[in-house]
């Protein structure tokens, strides 16, 4: 297989269009599907659907200001009682693109005229998984008798209760 992949494609922008009038704004919406996710090596198992990615390329006269949301669909259990989960995480992008040596320590390079997105949007994706989410802040766990105020002394050690060291 030659050439760019198709999400490949779809995420790259032509800075060079862009560039030459200030104040240019370019939409991106982007929906990756299985293959695509495959194309850029997002296949991690929490991923439960299309990711989109909308975002807008706003020429400026040093660069390209790209801002936007990418919504990651999951699936996951909570992990403290394993019940199962699902939501949708978004990310909010905001990256600077240059064209030369920038004030920004922050800022990307625009490389042969183009600005690629893929690799920042599976980095986006990869950031906004949920690692350990939990159904509710207060959930008890698998052991409820274990959770937040539950009194979990043994009753047979109840009569050292009764002692108390006076200082």
């Amino acid at each position: 297989m030659s050439g760019r992949s198709s999400a490949g494609r779809a995420l790259r922008v032509n800075a060079v269009e862009l560039l030459r009038q200030p104040g240019a704004v370019r939409a991106i919406d982007v929906v990756l599907g299985d293959e695509a996710r495959a194309e850029l090596d997002l296949t991690d198992t929490r991923i439960s659907g299309d990711i989109t990615v909308s975002v807008e390329a706003v020429s400026a006269v040093d660069g390209v200001a790209v801002h936007g949301e990418v919504g990651v669909p999951w699936e996951g259990e909570c992990r403290r009682c394993l019940t199962p989960m699902s939501g949708v995480a978004v990310a909010e992008l905001d990256e600077q693109f240059v064209t030369g040596p920038s004030l920004r320590d922050d800022a990307l390079p625009i490389e042969g005229d183009q600005i690629d997105l893929a690799p920042i949007v599976r980095e986006y994706v990869l950031l906004e998984l949920p690692d350990g989410p939990l159904c509710r802040p207060d959930c008890p766990g698998v052991f409820p008798e274990y959770g937040e105020g539950a009194d979990t002394r043994d009753p047979r050690w109840g009569a050292l209760d009764q002692l108390r060291l006076d200082d």
